[in-house]
């Protein structure tokens, strides 16, 4: 019958086995997936999404989970299969595609033999004839020069075309069923455009049925036929996308939307808006106050750089000598005053996280100048680095790895001040810190736990706790939203406002998230190949982006509006261009266009 889903889940519920016996993780998720059809599973960390997927998968640890209910593939069920039925159904029947396409390839193969493999296990093609099918896999996933590429290994490709590689491997044997299990939260907005497209006509052209897990309502809405909203292990509400967006039932789902910074939100504001304020229990929505302090341009900034270059050396042969130089940052120039949040975006391997690192001396440039106040900080070194480095700190992307497992957070938060001599570590010191972590919106009970005892946003108000032990003048923030859920984000964000308003601190706002950057930022800065290309106010950059690499920028930001489902933005496979020059290579000078009020842009070659 036309239609009998692909995949029937009934009843389906995990348990894993702890200390304390079984314990539900999943409990009673029933939906249905038809042919040609896209399902998105939506909720934040530590809903069950992925549990849900790997279940369905049979991929979980038969020792430590217990899965019962029914999952039908084609009116198969798949948990009465035995281990070496599953074998054939995975990668024949039904595929998955990770989140991180890098722990799922093989370093030590190249990505054309990991395709083919597949064709050769489930269609029993011969070697010859599965290099020929996986070449064009490799061109269907609009992955250039495929035939050229074949032999190359998965460390040669960029992170969006390891995506493409990984999609090419889930659908060499033309599986029914293909799950994707976030497939585009660790690339950069413009690969996210492209490969939604990709799915969306792979899809077109074989009636494939998609399972889609993510947490961004922008990619629900435009890939998603019908939404299942997970909170906690349960399946709360379920319905086409559209409806869901414009009349969800529950509060959780509500909260979810509500959370979700939109493009295009801030016309007519100047300074940042604070998100606003969800309960994801009630669904309730509070609107926050702008940042109510100024930034005083008149002033001197407080931070200047001027022509930054920094070049990593490429070296091969037997005597390892330099063959060339990554371009990582080149004459990059930029102001920050006090008060104010700058924010530098762009694709991963743009540069902009080694411009924070440079700035910071954690990597060393080869040229140009950063003062702080008037102060050389490329010239400094000894007792003077070290004392640079309390007015100028950094919060790094991920708090976990940041964050010293051994030791408690009062420890952590304590031992940077300690270490420049504000504090002791008796009971004035713990005073301070317990200050500090309230200050950060988490108890002062919380100093004695350790990290592995807080959530990802948790262990982020930990880490920006630190940094303001030490009360900098400027803070570098790389990425430092960028893995948390969006409710998270939206608090941890206006955290940053709030410090910024009541101790006047500069930001440098590292991230490649638009919606975020245009509600945080006062001023703009889009970086590309190591280049500045285009600065200014963040409503001169959102409302007339003149450059071509800004504009891709963001005309590839998800929307959550499902009207936009059938769009597609034509943005090809390109890949963005290596930064690896010849030995002795100089750049051309540069011009700009000076548009008014600081609006510069890139002038073409």
């Amino acid at each position: 019958m036309a239609d009998t889903p692909v995949l029937s889940i009934r009843g389906l519920t995990t348990a894993f086995r702890t200390d304390d016996g079984w314990r539900e993780v999943i409990r009673d998720i029933s939906f249905d997936i038809h042919a040609g059809e896209t399902v998105a599973v939506v909720g934040e960390s530590g809903s069950g999404k992925s549990v849900t997927s790997l279940s369905a998968m049979r991929l979980l640890d038969p020792h430590l989970s217990r899965v019962s209910g029914e999952v039908l593939l084609n009116g198969r069920d798949l948990l009465r299969l035995s281990e070496a039925e599953m074998e054939n159904v995975r990668g024949n029947d039904m595929s998955m595609i990770f989140q991180e396409p890098m722990t799922s390839l093989n370093p030590a193969y190249t990505v054309g033999r990991q395709i083919a493999e597949v064709l050769m296990r489930h269609k029993g093609l011969s070697r010859h004839d599965a290099r020929a099918e996986t070449i064009r896999m490799m061109e269907r996933v609009r992955i250039p020069n495929a035939a050229g590429r074949f032999d190359q290994y998965a460390h040669e490709f960029s992170g969006g075309m390891r995506q493409r590689v990984m999609i090419a491997m889930a659908l060499a044997s033309r599986p029914k069923l293909l799950i994707a299990d976030e497939p585009t939260t660790a690339l950069d907005v413009t690969i996210q455009g492209q490969i939604l497209d990709l799915i969306k006509e792979l899809q077109a052209e074989e009636g494939t049925a998609v399972l889609f897990i993510t947490h961004d309502m922008g990619v629900v809405a435009e890939i998603a036929d019908r939404t299942v909203v997970m909170y906690r292990g349960d399946l709360i509400e379920t319905g086409p996308t559209g409806k869901i967006f414009a009349d969800a039932a529950e509060p959780y789902s509500r909260a979810l939307l509500a959370s979700v910074p939109r493009l295009g939100a801030m016309a007519g504001q100047v300074a940042p808006l604070r998100f606003p304020k969800v309960d994801m229990e009630t669904g309730a929505v509070t609107a926050e106050p702008p940042l109510a302090r100024s930034v005083d341009y008149t002033a001197a900034p407080i931070l200047s750089v001027r022509n930054l270059v920094t070049r990593f050396d490429v070296r091969a042969g037997i005597l390892n000598r330099p063959v060339g130089a990554v371009h990582a940052v080149e004459g990059v120039s930029f102001d920050l005053w006090a008060g104010e949040t700058l924010a530098i975006v762009g694709e991963s391997g743009c540069g902009k996280s080694t411009t924070g690192r440079s700035l910071m001396r954690l990597i060393e440039p080869r040229s140009g100048s950063v003062t702080l106040e008037g102060r050389d900080l490329l010239s400094l070194g000894g007792a003077q680095l070290r004392g640079m480095r309390r007015d100028v700190q950094m919060i790094f992307q991920d708090p976990f790895s940041s964050l010293n497992p051994r030791m408690t957070v009062g420890q952590a938060v304590a031992e940077p001040m300690v270490k420049h001599g504000m504090i002791g570590r008796g009971r004035a010191g713990r005073q301070r810190v317990a200050e500090l972590l309230e200050q950060v919106g988490l108890p002062a009970a919380a100093i004695d736990r350790y990290p592995h005892e807080f959530s990802g946003g948790q262990r982020q108000r930990v880490a920006i706790a630190r940094v303001l032990g030490l009360e900098p003048k400027v803070i570098v923030a790389d990425e430092a939203v960028s893995a948390l859920d969006v409710s998270i984000k939206a608090q941890v964000c206006n955290l940053l406002i709030d410090l910024q308003e009541r101790l006047g601190i500069a930001f440098l706002f590292i991230s490649h998230d638009m919606a975020v950057v245009e509600r945080i930022s006062h001023r703009i800065a889009v970086m590309y190949l190591g280049e500045i290309v285009e600065i200014g106010t963040r409503e001169a950059l959102f409302a007339n982006p003149q450059h071509p690499y800004t504009k891709r920028l963001i005309a590839a930001v998800p929307v959550p509006d499902p009207a936009r489902r059938r769009m597609r933005r034509d943005a090809g496979a390109s890949e963005l261009k290596s930064p690896v020059r010849a030995l002795g290579y100089e750049p051309p000078a540069r011009h700009w266009a000076d548009l008014g009020g600081g609006h510069l842009v890139m002038q073409a070659e």
